[in-house]
């Protein structure tokens, strides 16, 4: 497929998500400030964002309440609370795990809801489920996108298969998600295409989230977006689960849209991202994480192994390689 888009020009049907809350709750078990998520959610505003996902529609009866943050289960009281009626230009997003959300209950009427987009994130073997959750969401009336995960390590065939099911379903959009930052982009070029091709010939669009263990999010991000994919996820200063994602800040100085404006994110960064790493938030590259990386695996353990302080890399390496 030919590139969509040059260097020089805005392409108006990019939209950008801010991911900060949900894959950045993943480090601190959502443990945020009422003033961070405030803060957040004026900084997404002001500098243009189009959605702002504030976190997992998790199930309160798999996980505990008094464990994790208030965005691990995104009630709408909690939304609300920060966004009133959201009276903005920009949309609510939520995730909802396949197997972990009790959709049916939780996920309430879009009517009587301040959220306007459901993700729903899925692997391969789970798709049966997710086609329901999407189902769901969808006759409830909101936008919904599905996000299959862990795409590297998925054999090309049952892709193929997800990616007819996810064609046929209401989805609004399909997302190219990088769960192990495993992919180059060369592989994101030829994956973007697969999807787009799919996407465009059902009336969808394609998503990327990208994951930064071998220092490639930000670049799998833009080859995905020259390929034709036009919403886009990023988070503040790159928080996410492990090495993070794509920087938002990076991603905002490259967009030429002029109705995004990086000040207000130098801004957060500064103000609020700074000193949740000071008082000991731990994400972004490592060599634990370039090595999950490049052996396709998950980070889970290189997570533990920066926990454990070790740094005998080339020792972690030789247990990875046993795996």
């Amino acid at each position: 497929m030919a590139q969509k888009g040059d260097l020089m020009t805005a392409r108006p049907d990019i939209r950008v998500l801010d991911a900060t809350i949900r894959d950045g709750g993943l480090v601190n078990n959502f443990m945020f400030t009422d003033d961070f998520i405030n803060a957040l959610y004026r900084a997404n505003v002001k500098a243009g964002i189009d959605y702002m996902e504030f976190g997992y529609k998790a199930s309160k009866e798999l996980f505990d309440v008094n464990k994790f943050g208030k965005w691990k289960f995104c009630d709408e009281a909690a939304i609300r609370e920060i966004v009133g009626d959201n009276n903005s230009d920009m949309k609510i997003s939520v995730m909802a795990d396949v197997g972990r959300c009790d959709y049916k209950k939780d996920i309430l009427p879009r009517e009587d809801s301040v959220i306007d987009m459901v993700r729903v994130a899925t692997y391969v073997h789970q798709m049966p489920a997710a086609i329901e959750m999407i189902e769901d969401a969808k006759s409830k009336g909101y936008e919904v996108t599905c996000n299959i995960m862990a795409i590297s390590n998925t054999q090309e065939s049952d892709l193929d298969q997800a990616l007819d099911m996810v064609a046929k379903s209401s989805a609004d959009g399909i997302y190219i998600v990088d769960s192990y930052g495993a992919l180059y982009p060369e592989q994101i070029r030829r994956t973007a295409d697969k999807y787009t091709e799919i996407a465009e010939a059902n009336g969808k669009f394609v998503g990327m989230h990208a994951h930064n263990n071998q220092q490639l999010a930000f670049a799998n991000t833009i080859e995905a977006a020259a390929q034709g994919v036009s919403l886009l996820d990023a988070t503040m200063m790159g928080m996410g689960r492990g090495a993070g994602n794509c920087a938002m800040e990076l991603l905002l100085s490259f967009l030429k849209n002029p109705k995004y404006n990086v000040f207000p994110v130098l801004k957060f960064v500064e103000e609020h991202m700074l000193p949740l790493k000071e008082s000991g938030a731990v994400w972004g590259y490592d060599i634990p994480y370039l090595l999950t990386g490049r052996l396709n695996q998950h980070p889970s353990a290189a997570i533990d192994y920066i926990k454990s302080g070790e740094t005998h890399y080339a020792d972690f390496y030789t247990d990875l390689l046993d795996k």
